[in-house]
C-alpha cells in the first residue's frame, strides 16, 4: 500500500493506493497551529475509520505548498503509518520537463499535476486546479512545463467580498442559477460562478491561441466539480489528479 498527501493551504487531501487503484481519499483541514502529534491521531483516526489502521503500509509520499507544515506533517505521518514520506522538491525525480525562468518556484502541486496529466492525457493541455487559488498549467505538445497563470480562489474572492464590504454576506455558491441575477446573492453566486466559468473559457481561448494548436482542458481541484457545469468549452473533471501524480512520482524514485 501507498499513502499519499497532497497538502494544500485550505485542505489536505490524503489518498491510499493498493497498486494503481485509488482505494481511499479523505480530507482534512489545513491547520498550522496543529502539532505532529494531533495531526498523527488525525492520520491515524481517518484510516481506522476506513478499516486501513492494521494496512502495512511500503511508502508514502506527500506534496505541499505549505513549507511551514512540512517537518511537523512528516513527522506525523512517520508516527500514523510507521513511514518516513518522501517530500516533492529538489533532488526528487518528477520527468517533467519544467521550462520556466526558475523552475525552482515551481509548486508541487502544479508538478503533481503536470506529472498526472502527461501519463493520462494528450498533449498539448491545460490544467486548470480551482483551490485557494486558481492556477493554470500549461504543458506544450511534448508534454514539457511551459508557465501558466494564478488568480484568487473562488473561496478568497467570497471572503474578500463579505469581509470587506458592508452588506454583501458570505453565501452557499450551490445552484447559481441565471448569469443575471435579481437579488444580492444571486448576483454573487452569478459573479462567482458564472464568473469564473468565464475566465476558465476565456483563458483557454487565450492560451490555446498562443500556443496555436487545440489544447486538452483539465480541470481539478476543490471546487472544479461547482463550475465547470458552466463552462462553454469542455473541460474533463480529474478530482484524482493530484494525487495519482504523486503515486507516480514515488514510483519514479524507487530503486529499481
Amino acid at each position: 500500500m501507498l499513502f499519499v498527501m497532497d497538502m494544500g493551504n485550505t485542505c489536505i487531501t490524503l489518498g491510499v493506493y493498493d497498486k494503481d487503484e485509488l482505494i481511499l481519499t479523505a480530507r482534512l483541514s489545513t491547520d498550522r497551529g496543529r502539532t505532529e502529534d494531533q495531526y498523527a491521531v488525525e492520520l491515524h483516526n481517518v484510516l481506522a475509520l476506513h478499516g486501513l489502521d492494521g494496512v502495512a503500509f511500503q511508502g508514502a509520499i506527500i506534496g505541499s505548498v505549505v513549507p511551514g507544515l512540512n517537518y511537523a506533517m512528516t513527522r506525523a505521518v512517520e508516527l500514523a503509518i510507521g513511514v518516513k514520506p518522501l517530500v516533492v522538491g529538489s533532488g526528487i525525480k518528477t520527468g517533467l520537463n519544467i521550462k520556466i525562468d526558475d523552475p525552482a518556484q515551481t509548486g508541487a502541486d502544479l508538478v503533481c499535476g503536470g506529472v498526472a496529466a502527461l501519463a493520462k492525457y494528450p498533449m498539448p493541455c491545460l490544467i486548470f486546479d480551482l483551490g485557494t487559488a486558481t492556477t493554470i498549467t500549461v504543458l506544450d505538445e511534448n508534454g514539457a512545463f511551459v508557465g501558466g497563470s494564478i488568480t484568487a480562489g473562488i473561496g478568497i474572492s467570497l471572503d474578500a467580498l463579505a469581509g470587506r464590504t458592508a452588506q454583501l454576506p458570505h453565501v452557499s455558491l450551490k445552484n447559481p442559477g441565471k448569469v443575471i441575477g435579481k437579488n444580492t446573492v444571486d448576483c454573487m453566486k452569478s459573479g462567482l460562478i458564472h464568473g469564473t466559468a468565464s475566465m476558465m473559457d476565456g483563458m483557454a481561448d487565450r492560451m490555446e491561441e498562443e500556443l496555436g494548436t487545440p489544447v486538452t482542458l483539465i480541470a481539478t481541484g476543490g471546487r472544479a466539480g461547482e463550475v465547470i457545469p458552466y463552462c462553454k468549452r469542455n473541460f474533463l473533471l480529474d478530482n484524482d489528479l493530484l494525487l495519482d501524480g504523486l503515486r507516480i512520482i514515488y514510483e519514479k524514485n524507487q530503486k529499481k
